[in-house]
């Protein structure tokens, strides 16, 4: 094929891959973005569309290398530029990503949005330098010592629900969902109490719990809800309550994205404090601080309550355990395999959990890896941890006397996929993602009889438009930080990304 007819045919296939993306098909947009590229290496627009493809899917590593790419092929492309500025913002790299910025602001000046991300990376990074700089090797202090809660007034106006006692009940908990419902706000002395309850309950635990099912015992195991109040009380509702007969495993990412992750993790710590033994929590890559400064989270709870609440939660967030052993035969974690080799159980529950997570080692892997279809492990698409195949799930499991893993991490289109042999499984609870995915969500019954997976699927319940249609939409803030104006909170569904910078 002549080098005309194949850049007419690569022309092609980019615009079909601009069809599957606008219809958020990603999937689909990257393999024929892919397929372009095949026939025409050396054009940085591909490579620029593949990245923003990639974004949308959070294979950040990816979209990072293809925006690279595009500024090998072509120094001046200032799409280019945005997107490797975005691709680091994703994963932390501040410093790497202002830059970028600087230039996208400096060729572009008028432009808005360019602009108000460069402020927001140049805010992070100055907040980092300070932290840095006040920084000392002085044991940090709790922000429970300077919280005088008892002292704390509940105001007579306050019609919401209220400890009994101090301590969380069933009413309390049904009242708190029907509460939250109603986009109302849990009182601060409550909220408080809760977190200072549910940390104490979290330090006690290791990092690697284990738990026995009878036979005819039954548990239900949640992926990512990510802020999605309503679906959470849609799987409640279709499931049932929380309760000693009726035990749950919810795996990580329980905030960011959405605008309702002060409600789910309140909820989730509520039922956690309800029923220890019988509601389990772990930790996901979205409860540290890097990511909820970036995704919503962080300012969620700064707009709803204070900054020293937010410190709290992630003093809490750092007691989350880091994986689940049910039966001695099920490991369950967020993100899923190691980068090497040899990882034992016990080397799981040696981990000092206690902190935020380390860019690599056991730790990482734990919350950030995911699996590929292909032997031996690979970089990742996320640009943290690794892709591991199903040869290494094998050695992991035959080592360790396993039957197979539960992980979450990953947007699946039926809210779960089996792989590996079905040596891995993927389950994924927040349906209709980002309210844009389209895809369903799903929870896994384990009975401890056979410990054979049973999955549920499930459609998100309203779309987020129904939340908002009587709220003015303030301009966004590019972390997706819910803000306040003339006295009501504004839900914004946090969609990231969707600026294509044309």
């Amino acid at each position: 094929m002549a080098e005309e007819e194949r850049n007419a045919s690569a022309e092609k296939l980019k615009e079909k891959a601009n069809n599957y993306f606008k219809d958020k098909d990603y999937e689909n947009a990257i393999k024929y973005y892919t397929e372009a590229l095949e026939l025409n290496p050396s054009n940085a627009i591909y490579y620029s569309n593949r990245s923003l493809a990639y974004l949308r899917t959070e294979c950040y590593g990816y979209a990072l290398g293809d925006a690279t790419r595009a500024l090998e092929l072509d120094k001046n492309y200032i799409k280019g530029y945005y997107r490797r500025a975005t691709s680091n913002m994703a994963l932390g790299k501040f410093k790497a990503a202002l830059k970028d910025y600087e230039t996208v602001v400096r060729v572009r000046p008028n432009d808005k949005d360019a602009k108000m991300k460069y402020q927001e990376c140049n805010k992070i990074v100055k907040q980092k330098a300070f932290e840095r700089a006040i920084a000392s090797d002085e044991l940090k202090r709790s922000v429970v010592d300077s919280l005088d809660i008892e002292n704390m007034t509940i105001e007579d106006d306050y019609a919401g629900p209220k400890l009994e006692d101090g301590k969380v009940t069933l009413k309390f908990m049904k009242d708190l969902m029907a509460w939250f419902k109603d986009q109302k706000k849990l009182h601060r002395k409550c909220a408080y109490q809760m977190l200072v309850q549910v940390k104490e309950v979290l330090s006690k635990l290791p990092s690697l719990v284990e738990i026995s099912l009878k036979e005819t015992e039954e548990i239900t195991i949640c992926g990512d809800t990510h802020g999605q109040y309503y679906d959470l009380l849609n799987i409640f509702e279709l499931n049932g309550l929380p309760s000693i007969t009726n035990p749950y495993l919810f795996n990580g990412d329980f905030v960011d994205r959405g605008s309702f992750s002060v409600e789910v993790i309140l909820t989730l710590f509520g039922f956690k404090l309800l029923y220890p033994e019988h509601f389990h929590l772990l930790r996901g890559n979205h409860e540290t601080d890097n990511m909820n400064q970036m995704y919503g989270f962080e300012g969620e709870v700064k707009a709803k309550y204070t900054a020293q609440m937010f410190q709290l939660f992630s003093e809490v967030f750092q007691w989350l355990p880091l994986a689940q052993c049910i039966n001695s035969k099920v490991l369950v974690m967020h993100g899923g395999l190691f980068s090497e080799d040899g990882v034992t159980l016990d080397d799981i529950r040696k981990i000092d959990r206690n902190r935020q997570p380390p860019d690599s080692g056991p730790m990482c892997d734990l919350l950030w890896s995911d699996p590929q279809p292909q032997d031996g492990r690979s970089v990742s698409k996320r640009g943290v941890s690794c892709q591991f195949g199903p040869d290494v799930t094998e050695r992991f499991l035959e080592q360790n006397k396993l039957q197979y893993i539960v992980r979450s991490h990953e947007v699946k289109a039926e809210g779960y996929e089996v792989t590996h042999s079905g040596k891995c499984i993927t389950v994924f609870s927040a349906p209709n993602y980002c309210d844009q995915m389209g895809n369903k969500g799903a929870y896994i019954h384990l009975r401890g009889s056979d410990l054979k997976p049973e999955f549920h699927q499930f459609t998100a319940v309203v779309s987020a438009v129904t939340f908002i249609h009587d709220l003015y939409l303030h301009s966004v803030i590019f972390t997706g930080q819910p803000i306040y104006r003339q006295g009501r909170y504004l839900a914004f569904i946090y969609r990231q990304y969707t600026h294509t910078y044309i």
